[in-house]
């Protein structure tokens, strides 16, 4: 089973992530998790470019490399975890790339999502939880040095919620939208609740 979590920044996502890994073990699954872009060496290294708040980089560039960065993250990582039979939960994946390039930066959207095709050998999550709030709460909640993602002001904030939004109601089977705008057990309660819909009654 392959998932990841999504969302405007200051969601929560890390804090949903743990919560929820802790309890798929808890269900006997050995989880495998991983962040997009990262967790490989090449991607780690992209990363550092991307999120660099010193670069100036083209539209298409950047997600250029992002897709680079989650090519290598699903031949080194998500397919070999998922071919041993784990499961694998993502911080990010494609979506977040239709949403940020596309969406809200101008780029095609079909086109992001062919080339993300490609780029993922057709590997999607099997559910994408995405964290939902409004743009001023969750920037509210940032409590550290924003990175070049997080610092691109405007309206920016706004296109990328309505981006994870609008793409959530096209593809309802796969992608989930959880209210992140509530105490962290009923969030998490909610997520427990979206995933346990995937799961065999044994793991395995």
């Amino acid at each position: 089973m392959f998932l990841s979590f999504d969302g405007i920044d200051g969601v929560g996502k890390t804090t949903q992530m743990d919560l929820l890994c802790s309890w798929l073990r808890g269900q006997g699954r050995e989880v495998v998790t991983c962040r997009d872009p990262g967790s490989t060496q090449l991607g780690e290294t992209l990363r550092g470019i991307l999120l660099d708040g010193q670069a100036h980089i083209a539209r298409p560039a950047e997600m250029l490399l992002y897709m680079a960065a989650r090519a290598q993250l699903v031949a080194e990582v998500i397919e070999p975890a998922l071919a041993a039979g784990k499961t694998v939960v993502s911080d990010r994946f494609l979506v977040s790339n239709v949403v940020y390039q596309g969406h809200a930066g101008g780029l095609d959207v079909e086109s992001l999502w062919t080339i993300g095709n490609v780029a993922c050998q057709g590997r999607l999550p099997d559910l994408t939880m995405i964290l939902d709030m409004p743009p001023e709460r969750a920037v509210a909640r940032l409590r550290r040095p924003l990175d070049r993602m997080e610092r691109e002001g405007g309206d920016s904030r706004t296109l990328r919620r309505e981006g994870f939004l609008k793409e959530a109601a096209r593809t309802p089977g796969r992608i989930v939208v959880v209210n992140a705008d509530q105490p962290i057990e009923r969030v998490a309660g909610d997520l427990r609740a979206a995933v346990s819909r995937l799961l065999p009654t044994s793991p395995h």
